[in-house]
């Protein structure tokens, strides 16, 4: 779950700084944002998740419940966000931009990735913490949730994939200003239409550890689903090249 950031769009949907003004936001304030927001997006899954097991105990009404807030926290922080950081809100869309534009000095630096990514991995920390501390919940306890089955690693890789798709497909077609809606509209679908229930981020899984309730994720299984993840952004970026690449050059000429 995200979005992308100076030149590019927002893993989660928001219009970034363009790329001629890379600094134009001082890089603390653009940390903080991604720290925030990751803070949040890791909440409102945790926390939606807590509260739908209480309110019921059909499954089915409870991942409903989940995804729907999933959708609308994600797209409020998206575009709150976006013009700030990008909204990345996800390690694999912050390598993933700073992979494609590593050859333009406007793009995303080697400096920016450093600073996002641990701001990313210790807001979705302290996400699931606060999503348990409101709850009443055990601060920090070790999910017990295994997900470290074949089907489940492959619904990360294809979950992955067709949100990077999305991302950078929006940026190459001139329409990052519907990234917010559309982003989140994905993640909503992903829940139902992948196994795993489309984590799609590294920082939100690594968070979803650190909560044993209906969001959590073993840390056993953390490594499989990070490593899909990571594949998953990589094999995005090749559908993204194989798709829209033949445009970029048409439009340059």
């Amino acid at each position: 779950m995200s979005t992308m950031a100076e030149a590019g769009p927002d893993l989660d949907g928001a219009v970034t700084p363009r790329a001629s003004e890379p600094n134009a936001i001082p890089l603390l304030n653009r940390a903080a944002a991604e720290l925030v927001g990751t803070a949040a997006l890791v909440a409102i899954v945790v926390g939606s998740g807590i509260q739908a097991t209480e309110l019921s105990h059909d499954v089915g009404v409870q991942l409903l419940a989940n995804s729907l807030a999933t959708v609308f926290g994600l797209g409020v922080l998206i575009l709150l966000l976006g013009p700030v950081s990008g909204a990345h809100f996800n390690p694999v869309v912050t390598l993933a931009q700073w992979w494609t534009g590593r050859k333009d000095p406007a793009g995303l630096g080697a400096r920016e990735v450093a600073a996002y990514l641990p701001a990313q991995i210790a807001g979705a920390i302290g996400g699931a913490v606060l999503a348990d501390a409101m709850f009443g919940q055990a601060l920090v306890k070790w999910s017990t949730h295994d997900r470290s089955a074949g089907h489940l690693l492959l619904g990360e890789v294809v979950a992955t994939a067709g949100l990077v798709l999305l991302i950078f497909g929006l940026a190459r077609t001139d329409q990052l200003r519907l990234a917010p809606a559309a982003v989140a509209s994905y993640i909503g679908a992903a829940y139902w239409f992948t196994s795993s229930t489309s984590f799609a981020n590294p920082a939100v899984t690594i968070g979803r550890a650190f909560t044993d309730t209906f969001a959590g994720i073993a840390p056993g299984s953390l490594a499989g689903f990070i490593g899909m993840q990571l594949l998953g952004g990589a094999l995005g970026l090749a559908l993204v090249a194989l798709i829209f690449d033949g445009r970029r050059r048409a439009v340059a000429k």
